[in-house]
């Protein structure tokens, strides 16, 4: 919805898919896409948490074909996968019921294999096969932000970054609420110009300066001048998010 609004490119096809979630939120998903114009170029897959465990194994396999189809035509689509984690509880859920083998808590040694081969469908195509692109967006949910369980590690370490997101920093009115310190890109700093580097990069380091400091400074009152100064600034950082309005045709 926000590139409709800001730029008059190539459209582009998104794909969500919903796993697991209640049919309460999908319909809300629904109604905010029908309010933004955006179902003529998007595509909902859901298999809600009513659903049978291979209906849910299977949505992401039949979004991902869809999302194909505009990438081997020349077009351009973007996919979400919301979330893994849900498929990935599914086929455990299967597997237990086949009787195979169990592995790290509980879930097959394949897993990875499993989400691997399908986060790798999405490419970008040469120009001499029609330069069409599928972009994936894979959402894990964190148990309590343990983001060294087994899940969300194997993405990790098969996405090219991650955006972590804290569930404090949301209910400290902090949006987007997200963890400087887990987040990293592997491919931003190469996208970026000189100048966003030269900065992106300092304040990356303050910022988590300022988490390490501010959390021993609720134990004592009785701090140094640059201690001080770097915690105002810290806290300067993470208000801008909560005060910065982002702006598009229809504002």
């Amino acid at each position: 919805m926000n590139s409709r609004g800001t730029s008059e490119g190539e459209t582009l096809y998104c794909v969500y898919v919903a796993i697991g979630q209640k049919r309460s939120t999908v319909a809300q998903l629904v109604q905010i896409l029908s309010e933004a114009n955006a179902l003529e170029y998007s595509i909902l897959v859901a298999a809600t948490a009513s659903d049978p465990a291979h209906l849910q194994f299977l949505a992401l396999y039949s979004g991902c074909a869809m999302g194909e189809y505009f990438r081997d035509n020349g077009m351009h689509a973007l996919i979400i996968y919301a979330d893994l984690s849900k498929q990935a509880v599914a086929y455990r859920q299967m597997s237990l019921l086949l009787r195979r083998p169990p592995g790290r808590e509980a879930f097959l040694g394949d897993v990875f294999y499993l989400h691997s081969r399908l986060l790798e469908r999405a490419a970008k195509r040469s120009d001499q096969t029609g330069a069409g692109s599928l972009t994936a967006l894979p959402v894990i949910e964190t148990q309590v932000g343990d983001v060294l369980a087994y899940i969300p590690t194997n993405v990790i370490s098969i996405t090219d970054g991650q955006i972590c997101l804290e569930i404090e920093l949301f209910y400290r009115r902090i949006r987007p609420a997200i963890s400087v310190g887990l987040s990293v890109s592997r491919v931003g700093s190469a996208a970026q110009l000189r100048a966003m580097k030269q900065v992106c990069g300092s304040l990356k380091l303050e910022l988590a300066q300022y988490r390490e400091v501010a959390a021993f400074a609720q134990f004592g009152s009785d701090l140094d001048d640059a201690t001080q100064a770097l915690l105002n600034r810290g806290v300067r950082l993470t208000e801008v998010p909560e005060t910065t309005t982002i702006f598009t045709t229809s504002n």
